[in-house]
């Protein structure tokens, strides 16, 4: 009697089918769906169009930083100062704009900003063989100082001549569709190409996957890890942008506690805290699946006190699922 053994098509479409089962992306999908169908059911707020409207915009936001926070986790480091990335950002949109400047030199100097951040950080990183986590943690307590300085610490939400551009920009629509979801979309695609069709992308996993042997192959290992934080900045400062004009108003608190979400959506889209795997699929969906719970939390009249819990407890579960995915590939 033949077996798959024996018709390679067979053994071909099982290995294949084995392999997205045992993909992290593929059960964080599954919960998605699950997640939406059941909140169908138990709420009859939760597939009102308003809601998705604001489900598909919040979620967008942390999606579009994790795009560059999974770029950093993936050559093996971390960024805890995207919350305060954002925040600087933010202020220095804003006080650009409120001093009468058009919405391109805020939206340029905002950018400068976040990609200084991210350059600094890279640089002691990658240059002076300092520990991302404490240097990114030295910098989380710098951006908010600076957020401090450069505001007086005063609540700004007049943004000068070009104030509605803005507001329509971040907190605006096209086709139904919130305009920080059509910049998530932007970015995926270019992602998705960059990690999958480039020599950048290809160095960015191999210096996750091994970096000395990377460098011994001639891989520019300190440069694509600076070039890693720089995007991951840019990308804070992106999001800072498309927040800003959502709110119509900003202080000092901007971006706060967003470096957990952010790091959560990334792990649980199944990039590799070790390194070397991710993909900027599973970081949307991961970051959908955080913003769905957060969402449903609120809908069931759940105590917001609890969402960190829940927040924490699914960073666990996602390492976990990391660590015993690695194992399985060792054995």
């Amino acid at each position: 009697m033949p077996t798959s053994r024996d018709d390679p098509q067979a053994e071909k479409t099982h290995t294949r089918w084995t392999g997205l089962v045992a993909s992290q992306v593929f059960w964080v999908v599954l919960a998605t769906f699950i997640a939406c169908i059941a909140l169908s059911i138990a709420t009859s707020t939760f597939a009102t169009s308003e809601n998705l409207f604001n489900v598909t915009r919040n979620f967008a936001f942390v999606a579009i930083v994790a795009l560059g926070m999974m770029a950093v986790i993936v050559t093996g480091g971390i960024d805890i100062s995207v919350g305060s990335t954002i925040g600087i950002s933010g202020i220095v949109l804003s006080v650009v704009m409120n001093a009468g400047y058009p919405i391109w030199a805020g939206i340029g100097m905002g950018l400068l900003t976040a990609g200084l951040v991210g350059l600094v950080n890279g640089v002691l990183i990658a240059y002076l063989g300092m520990q991302p986590f404490v240097v990114t943690l030295a910098m989380l307590s710098v951006g908010r100082s600076l957020a401090l300085v450069i505001s007086r610490s005063r609540t700004i939400f007049e943004f000068g001549p070009d104030g509605s551009k803005l507001l329509a920009l971040g907190g605006g629509s096209t086709l139904g569709v919130a305009n920080p979801v059509w910049f998530l979309i932007l970015f995926v695609v270019l992602f998705w190409f960059a990690f999958g069709w480039t020599r950048w992308g290809r160095y960015v996993y191999a210096i996750g996957g091994n970096r000395y042997a990377a460098n011994l192959t001639g891989v520019p290992v300190r440069r694509i890890i600076c070039s890693v934080y720089v995007l991951c900045g840019l990308m804070a400062g992106v999001a800072a942008i498309l927040e800003v004009g959502w709110l119509g108003a900003v202080t000092t608190g901007l971006g706060t506690g967003d470096e957990l979400r952010v790091i959560a959506a990334t792990v649980v889209g199944g990039t590799n805290l070790a390194g070397g795997v991710g993909s900027a699929f599973g970081t949307v969906v991961g970051a959908a699946l955080i913003e769905v719970i957060r969402n449903s939390l609120i809908l069931l009249g759940v105590d917001a006190f609890w969402q960190g819990t829940v927040l924490g407890t699914f960073i666990v579960v996602a390492v976990l699922f990391n660590r015993l995915g690695g194992e399985r590939q060792g054995e």
